[in-house]
């Protein structure tokens, strides 16, 4: 009688290690909030240049300047995209999640859903999984810029929202996304 509760201790305490050793490690999000940036300092309006007497013309017509204008401030957040099989927040990400941030911080009473979503490849609980983590990733940029935990809902679709349906890479790109919906303004 000993013996048989001592291997049915050893076998349920293997058994948990095993279960344990399995599960998913938690991902290392490194999605450190940009340092602010000194604004430019805004450009002062040119003079008009005197005319020298009996100067020679230019040997090639100069071209106007092409003013930038600033783009247009979007009217709400805006995706992000990931690489294939990641869930940190990329390089050229970080300005879209800035933005996405600006503008939660205008907006003190709006809450957001991101939706984490995934491209075809993959099982459907893989990408579940991914999507979520997607989601987190991107709930830690913006908490970590200051927005509120409590503003921001998460949920994944995995693979089950796509915007695209060829089987590229560019189509790929465009399904693994974090998309930013506006709940209560």
């Amino acid at each position: 009688m000993k013996n048989r509760s001592f291997v049915y201790v050893v076998t349920l305490l293997l058994v948990t290690v095993l279960a344990l050793w399995g599960c998913p490690k938690k991902s290392e999000v490194t999605t450190a909030p940009e340092t602010q940036k000194e604004a430019a300092p805004a450009p002062q309006p040119k003079e008009e240049p005197k005319a020298a007497p009996e100067q020679a013309p230019p040997a090639a017509p100069m071209k106007e300047e092409v003013k930038e204008r600033a783009p247009a401030a979007p009217a709400g957040p805006q995706p992000v995209y990931f690489d294939f099989d990641k869930s940190f927040i990329r390089d050229d990400a970080k300005a879209t999640m800035k933005a996405n941030a600006d503008w939660l911080k205008a907006n003190p009473t709006a809450k957001i859903r991101i939706e984490g979503n995934c491209d075809e490849r993959g099982t459907k609980e893989y990408n579940q999984a991914l999507g979520q983590r997607r989601a987190a990733s991107a709930k830690k940029y913006l908490t970590d810029m200051g927005i509120s935990a409590k503003r921001i809902s998460l949920i994944s679709y995995g693979k089950e929202k796509a915007v695209c349906g060829d089987h590229t890479e560019d189509c790929w790109q465009k399904n693994r996304r974090d998309d930013f919906v506006v709940v209560t303004q």
